[in-house]
């Protein structure tokens, strides 16, 4: 088990990045980071934009390491730039693609099967600046689905790696 720290939730209601980059994100509310999210097992984050799509039920939750934020292309990147959901400061989560992960900010355990790496795309160099894609190769976060009911918080949480890449959950 590892300490770490849920630094930032964003849920948003809107899917903002739509269309070509050069024509710059669609409007909606200015902060979409909230200090609390309920989460449902197959179905993602109360109130973002992909929960319940059964498009996205593998890919409903983005988790991202604060670590590998471009800070020194943008100083104030953060999620409403990436629009990953949750950032997290003391782990390496792209690391972990293949697993299950559980995180618990106090009130039991979220399970998460990382499936597969959240690829940043063109809109990276339009949000959070120019060469923000390219920074962000292998490190832009990972796409899950989460496997069992509960809430995320800011502020101190475990992290624990449930099954590694490859056994059986």
């Amino acid at each position: 088990m590892t300490e770490v720290e849920v630094v930032q939730l964003l849920v948003s209601p809107a899917h903002r990045l739509a269309g070509r980059p050069a024509d710059g994100p669609s409007p909606g509310p200015a902060d979409e980071r909230v200090p609390r999210v309920e989460v449902r097992a197959g179905l993602g984050l109360v109130g973002d934009r992909y929960y319940a799509r059964p498009a996205h039920r593998n890919a409903a939750v983005t988790l991202m390491s604060a670590e590998n934020l471009p800070l020194d292309i943008n100083p104030d990147a953060d999620l409403r730039h990436t629009r990953r959901n949750v950032l997290l400061r003391g782990v390496d989560i792209d690391a972990w693609l293949g697993a299950t992960v559980a995180l618990d900010c106090g009130g039991g355990p979220v399970l998460f099967a990382v499936n597969r790496p959240a690829r940043p795309c063109a809109w990276m160099d339009v949000t959070v600046g120019p060469g923000a894609q390219r920074a962000l190769r292998g490190r832009g976060g990972v796409r899950c689905t989460p496997l069992s009911d509960g809430a995320l918080a800011l502020g101190p949480a475990t992290f624990e790696v449930v099954d590694e890449p490859g056994e059986a959950v």
